[in-house]
């Protein structure tokens, strides 16, 4: 689950952080509005990426996605892209939760026919 959700996560940072020159130059936002929204989100990408052992970067990895799809406020095309980053992350979510889950049960199960 990890790893999946560690690259989405990090695919996500790149966007996030391309985003920071299309609100500049094409939306008209503000450099430090564009800047701290566009690259804190990114940024947190990266970190949350690298804490997903901790149960509670999941719970941040699920508030990331709202603020991508919050972008669509200042850059409406965000309502997509991060509607579409958020279907990935929660897609990788519950796959990986569930490929940990057959690995427990396949693990259990050959412990008990030896």
């Amino acid at each position: 689950m990890r790893g999946m959700c560690a690259a989405m996560l990090t695919l996500e940072a790149i966007i996030l952080a391309l985003a920071v020159p299309v609100m500049i130059s094409v939306e008209d936002v503000g450099k430090p509005l564009a800047l701290t929204t566009g690259l804190g989100l990114a940024l947190l990408c990266i970190l949350v990426a690298g804490s997903l052992r901790r149960p509670r970067a999941y719970v941040v990895g699920h508030a990331i996605q709202i603020g991508a799809i919050a972008l669509g406020f200042l850059v409406p095309i965000m309502f997509f892209v991060g509607a579409m980053f958020a279907a990935l992350w929660l897609g990788a979510f519950f796959l990986g939760r569930r490929i940990e889950d057959d690995k427990a049960r396949w693990a259990r199960e050959a412990a008990q026919d030896d």
